[in-house]
């Protein structure tokens, strides 16, 4: 009975969740991520806004959460990505390829999920798959441990685990460069985010990697 009770509870909160989720997907999609405030959310859930802090500590989560939505077309599409990669070094721009084209479409949602202040208790990816399942079953098992972590730079770390894997790059230098990287492509999101950028989202996506293969050892250009 008690396990039956502490089921029904999580069944509750997460229905509980996608009402204020769901709310928050429909104001971004309608008005932009920049109008989204508490009280939007709850009259459009048919709640109390007060009611949304017994489920998310702060807006700037709900909006993660919300925001994941849309990074599903970055997820889904990767894997196609790859299927052009001939080499670790292939795979690897092709990653930032992809990664650049979608979040430079959308600057706002990707600076939600990877750059936002989110408080004193910040979340992670597996939370949100938690919450929605069906999306981590859908995630291919190799790119599973890269997808699910919501720091760029460690995220870019990860896909440089071949090359630490072969000897070919250290992991001290790895993380550094993982860094540079995470700048370079940061620094043209806030270009687009500020509406100071006068490429399109392909020259963008294009002048990024460039630069990103630029930063990489040499060593590493000729695998």
């Amino acid at each position: 009975m008690k396990k039956q009770t502490v089921k029904n509870k999580e069944t509750q909160t997460i229905r509980m969740m996608s009402y204020f989720i769901n709310a928050t997907v429909d104001i971004i999609e309608k008005e932009g991520i920049d109008k989204v405030t508490i009280r939007k959310i709850g009259d459009l859930a048919g709640y109390n806004s007060a009611t949304i802090y017994n489920y998310f500590e702060d807006l700037s989560h709900l909006i993660f959460f919300a925001s994941m939505n849309f990074v599903k077309k970055y997820t889904d599409a990767l894997p196609k990505y790859l299927e052009k990669a001939r080499t670790p070094m292939e795979r690897y721009l092709l990653i930032w390829e992809c990664f650049c084209k979608y979040s430079f479409e959308s600057p706002q949602i990707y600076y939600a999920v990877f750059s936002s202040n989110l408080g004193t208790n910040p979340i992670n990816m597996t939370n949100y798959y938690e919450f929605s399942p069906m999306d981590l079953v859908e995630l291919p098992e190799e790119l599973r441990p890269m997808l699910l972590e919501s720091n760029q730079s460690k995220r870019t770390l990860i896909a440089f685990n071949q090359y630490i894997k072969d000897g070919d790059m250290q992991e001290a230098d790895a993380a550094r460069i993982a860094e540079c990287h995470y700048l370079i492509w940061q620094g043209m999101l806030t270009l687009f985010i500020n509406n100071r950028s006068t490429y399109s989202v392909e020259e963008a996506t294009k002048v990024t990697v460039s630069h990103i293969k630029n930063t990489m050892p040499l060593s590493s250009l000729t695998i």
